[in-house]
Parts: structure tokens; sequence; C-alpha cells
């Protein structure tokens, strides 16, 4: 019998397909060219942008928030030569610096372009960069957007700030851009839904939220957006709704919330608001990584704070898709999507870093849950020659190259074939996010 065994195994490992399946730790010679062949055909497949805000410098709603003074990261900053070969690529720029006079021309162009091209502007550069369709994360959806090739995704947040906001505004100067925004976004809502003011009980004020959502909902929203980490802990509670009912009606028509009521008051709203998710098949899109300006705390808004509402069984009919896959925690994060209902989406991540790290970024996405991640580049008009143009396309060339090396050092290493590396490919670029919203996009 034990030579009977003996023979069986030496048989085996003289198979070729199975004395070749054991993954290698270093990628050999031929990943340069396996590189090449993949960076050939992932250039062919179309984008899904899953996270973006479209729009012009001067437009409001491009974003529910305004960013305040900070720093940004080497490649963020204006001053990256990489912004010189998008202007080219894009508008036929002419020169090789974005100098004051030289960016005077790209400003002028693109307002060429808009008043000539009116509702196609848009749609033009994402036809340049072989995006499909791409996501406006935005405070309302600009008429300039073609709705056959933008979905609207919308702010919730402002609803957790229905009270007096003037002690939160005094935290920092971050604050006092912040929460003045969010004051507008809610009575925003209220208007649209014809609320003269605050409903005068809590029960008033759940219907309220509910019937924006679904009125969203049929204007075209795809999702929910929530950017809370810029305001508050993510360390979510689960108070009883007595609670938050008696914190609503005692400062509903005046006086100033403590912060534990504040709080409160938020964490059973917050947990309100991904149920309507579910209900209304919502995704919910959580900002989870590093943010703008000088007060933005990684420790209080870190993608595990939030991992105790990820994995409660009460909101396994919400989708979550997180938002910059909780970098510079991605490496923890991937593991958040072991959740069935958790997404990863990689916006921001293949703008703030180059190719090369993002490269190790995706690989460690790819080797661990690659069906669970989607593409998305976070562009912005974050001045007039440094628009959301310019970011699309940064961040385009970076998740394709970034993605091609990822995927070719795997196969050289055995980890999957050429074809099984194109699947994940087009997965992660396009099929993954598409299929989070039953044929409402494009």
């Amino acid at each position: 019998m034990r030579v009977g065994i003996r023979v069986f195994f030496i048989i085996l490992c003289g198979l070729p397909p199975l004395c070749s399946a054991q993954a290698r730790p270093l990628p050999g010679p031929d990943v340069h060219e396996i590189y090449q062949r993949l960076l050939a055909q992932i250039e062919k497949i179309e984008i899904f942008d899953h996270h973006a805000h479209p729009g012009f410098p001067d437009d409001p709603d491009v974003d529910a928030m305004a960013a305040p003074p900070g720093s940004a990261a080497l490649r963020e900053r204006d001053s990256n030569p990489e912004l010189v070969t998008a202007a080219q690529a894009l508008f036929g720029y002419p020169f090789t610096d974005l100098s004051p006079e030289h960016a005077r021309w790209l400003v002028q162009k693109k307002a060429e372009l808009k008043r000539a091209q009116g509702t196609r502007y848009f749609s033009n550069i994402l036809d340049k960069l072989n995006i499909e369709g791409s996501v406006a994360n935005r405070a309302m959806m600009a008429d300039y957007l073609d709705p056959r090739r933008f979905s609207w995704v919308f702010f919730a947040d402002a609803f957790m700030w229905p009270f007096d906001n003037s002690q939160q505004r005094s935290r920092n100067p971050d604050e006092e851009v912040y929460l003045p925004l969010q004051e507008k976004m809610l009575h925003r809502w209220i208007e649209q839904e014809g609320v003269s003011k605050l409903p005068p009980d809590f029960a008033s004020y759940l219907s309220f939220v509910s019937r924006t959502l679904e009125d969203n909902q049929k204007k075209g929203g795809i999702a929910m957006k929530f950017e809370v980490a810029y305001f508050r802990s993510t360390r979510f509670g689960d108070p009883p709704r007595e609670e938050a009912e008696q914190i609503y009606k005692k400062y509903v028509a005046r006086g100033v919330p403590s912060p534990e009521e504040y709080k409160t008051f938020q964490d059973y709203l917050f947990r309100y608001l991904i149920r309507e998710g579910g209900r209304l098949h919502l995704p919910v899109h959580i900002h989870s990584a590093v943010g703008i300006g000088d007060y933005f705390s990684l420790t209080e808004s870190g993608i595990m704070n939030l991992e105790n509402v990820l994995r409660d069984p009460r909101y396994a009919s919400t989708t979550f898709v997180m938002i910059h896959g909780g970098y510079p925690y991605e490496r923890e994060a991937i593991w958040l999507t072991a959740v069935k209902n958790v997404y990863m989406d990689s916006s921001l991540m293949e703008i703030a870093e180059y190719p090369s790290e993002f490269k190790r970024s995706l690989k460690q996405w790819l080797e661990t849950f690659p069906d669970k991640i989607t593409f998305g580049t976070d562009a912005f008009p974050y001045n007039d020659a440094l628009g959301a143009e310019e970011s699309y396309w940064l961040g385009v060339q970076s998740a394709r190259s970034g993605l091609s090396a990822a995927l070719a050092e795997m196969v050289s290493m055995g980890e999957v074939t050429e074809a099984k590396a194109l699947e994940m490919a087009k997965a992660y670029l396009h099929d993954t996010a598409t299929g989070l919203y039953q044929g409402k996009v494009h």
C-alpha cells in the first residue's frame, strides 16, 4: 500500500501543471515582457470611475464641503510635471511647464471648449480616457453633466447636524469652514421637501430624512455619501432611539447640545441612515482615508473604527463602499471586505501615490479579495489650471500602469495566469462597481 502511494505522488509531481502551481516569492526576468503585454490589453478596457467630483472650479456644488488651507502631498501639488503631460494629452497644451503666463493659455482653452461643447465637454474628457461612465459625487447635479455618462451620489452628513452648531464650529479653523456648509446642505434638503423648518418631533424628523433619501433616489441618486470623518470621530455608539428622541426634543427649537449629547444623537442618526440604505437598496459610501485640512484626525477617523458597524448583522442588506480604501491603512482595510456587503474603492490612492507605490497597495488587494475592489479617480477641480480634467487623467494613467505592474508580478510569480489577470483587471476597472447598482449605471 505504501509503495502504491509513493508511486502515485511520483506520477503526480511529474505533471507540469501541478508541479508549477506553487507561487514564487520573487518575479522572474519575464516580468517586464508580461507587463507590456498586460498594459496593452488593460488600456483597452473601458473604465467605470466609482468616485469623482466632476465640475468647474467656480461650481459650488462640486462638493458639499470646501477645502481649507492645508498641506498637499508631493504628487498633488501643481508643480507636478505629470500635470503638464495631462494638459498636453487632453488639450494640446503647447508648453512644457505650468508657469502663470503659460497656464493662462490652458484656462482660456478650457473656457473656449466649455462654450463650444456644452454638455459634451466632460463627456469628451471621458472619451479621451476610455471611461464609459463616472460617478458625480456632488452636492447637487449640474446641468452641464450628461446623466447618461455621470451618475449622482449625494451627501447625507447634513442630517446629523440639525441643532445649534456654534460650539462645534469653534473647535478649529477647519470646522469654521465645514459646519456652515453642512447647515446650508440641510437647509437645501428642507427646501427640496417643502418644509418650512425642522419638524417639531423626532418621528417627523426621521420621516423627513427618509423622504429626502427617497426623492434623491428618484432624481437619479445611486448612493448616499458620508464625509463624517471630517466632522467627528468615526467611533459610532449604538444608543437606543429614546435617547436620541429626548435630545431632539430638547434642542430642536433652541439651545446648544453638549458634545456628548450631540454624539449620541448622531450615533443614532448614522445608524438610521445606513438602515434606510438597506431598505432602499441605496449603497452607502463612506470617506475612509486621510483628509484635507490641518486638523483632520487620522486616529479618530481611521477606517477600523467602523468595523463594529460594517460587521453588524443588522446591516447585512446595506452595501458599503469604503471610499479611498482606508488609505494609508489600506493593508488592514482590505480585510473588512471579507464581509459580503463591504467593498473598497481606490480613489485618491492612485493620485496621492506614485505608480510604483500604488502598485504595492493594489497588489496586496488583488492577492486578498480581488472581487471586492473598485477603481475611482477622486477627480476634483482644484483650480482653473489644475482641474477635474487633469486629475481624471492622472488617476486613469496611474491605475492602468500600477494595475498592469501588480498583475505582471503576480503572473511572473505563478500566482495567476495572464488570462486570469485580465479578468481581474476588468473586474477592478469596471464590472465590480457597475454590478453594485442593479443596472442603474452604464
